[in-house]
């Protein structure tokens, strides 16, 4: 145990103690929180600043407006029903299509329209919220997700988490869904981490729940190597939301939907730590080579071009020509 701690010691990864202490309490004042602890608050104020998100279909504040879904739903076959204030997934319901008055759900079971009608109860009562105080339900675009996740994702809708510091993207991972995590994209319901190098927007390591793993654990294809269409423009997506939700120690959540590109999907305050096991890279030594800096640049897309180039990924060596055969090196038996 005391050489596990040693490790951790060296290797300096940022602990939970030291990033509220030294990040979240010091870089995010409280009175921004609502920006981001607020979905729905969250979401017009990125279609104010021109940022792509989902479409809003709907939103229901009291019991009585339940009534309304039929009127809500008209024309629209797939959909999702989340809390304003939920976290961690949690109150989440995907809708993938609807046959004889009956919608299906992201797992293949059927739900009657008053099923529905309860889940958004639920939701109002403050079941899913943060606190358990009253919500509000949102109804909006079911995301789409881009065909370079097919063979590694179950069901449900992958998404990039990108942590953004002083307006600076430092790290970044791909969350995949599977069949453990219900379809849902969080890492502590059983999805799988993938980490992103920040100069090319190719996947490198994954972590599944707390293990190191070269594939995906229902699809069985390889993760390594895929490459994130549009990287540059993510990039700068994420650093646009500091100037959103005006904390300097930023999580921000991005899905690739096949027909609009990136969406901002979700901010957080207080993103988790275990994108530093997806990318076995320590967060907090970025951290201090972004508070080394000094003075930022004033502009989104020259800080997200920084990032990209602070903490690219060394590129492999170009392989040599053999001019003769390797050496077979004999280990002694043990």
């Amino acid at each position: 145990m005391i050489r596990f701690f040693r490790r951790l010691r060296e290797a300096r990864l940022l602990g939970m103690n030291q990033r509220n202490a030294d990040y979240i309490m010091r870089c995010n004042p409280r009175c921004y929180y609502p920006l981001v602890d607020d979905k729905l608050t969250t979401k017009r104020r990125a279609e104010a600043a021109g940022i792509n998100v989902p479409r809003l279909y709907g939103v229901i504040e009291i019991e009585h407006q339940i009534r309304r879904l039929p009127e809500l739903l008209q024309g629209v076959d797939d959909f999702v029903v989340k809390p304003a204030h939920g976290a961690g997934g949690n109150g989440i319901l995907v809708i993938t299509g609807s046959r004889n008055g009956r919608y299906r759900r992201g797992n293949g079971l059927l739900m009657e329209l008053d099923e529905i009608g309860h889940h958004i109860s639920n939701i109002l009562s403050g079941m899913h919220s943060l606190g358990g105080q009253p919500d509000k339900a949102m109804i909006e675009q079911r995301v789409v997700f881009d065909p370079l996740f097919d063979r590694v994702s179950y069901q449900g809708v992958p998404d990039i988490r990108t942590i953004v510091y002083q307006g600076v993207p430092v790290m970044a991972m791909v969350r995949l869904p599977t069949r453990m995590s219900d379809g849902k994209a969080n890492l502590h319901q059983g999805a799988v981490g993938v980490g992103l190098d920040m100069g090319t927007g190719r996947t490198t390591t994954a972590v599944w729940k707390n293990t190191f793993v070269d594939t995906h654990p229902d699809t069985g294809e390889p993760i390594a190597g895929l490459k994130i269409p549009a990287w540059d423009t993510l990039v700068e997506l994420a650093a646009r939301c500091h100037g959103l939700a005006h904390l300097g120690y930023l999580g921000v959540d991005v899905v690739l939907d096949r027909h609009r590109g990136p969406l901002v999907l979700e901010l957080n305050a207080r993103p988790g730590l275990s994108i530093q096991l997806a990318n076995r890279s320590s967060l907090l030594k970025r951290l201090d080579r972004v508070d080394a800096l000094g003075s930022l640049p004033a502009n989104p897309a020259d800080r997200a071009r920084l990032g990209r180039e602070l903490f690219a990924l060394p590129s492999p060596p170009e392989p040599q020509q053999q001019t003769q055969p390797d050496k077979v090196v004999e280990f002694p038996r043990m």
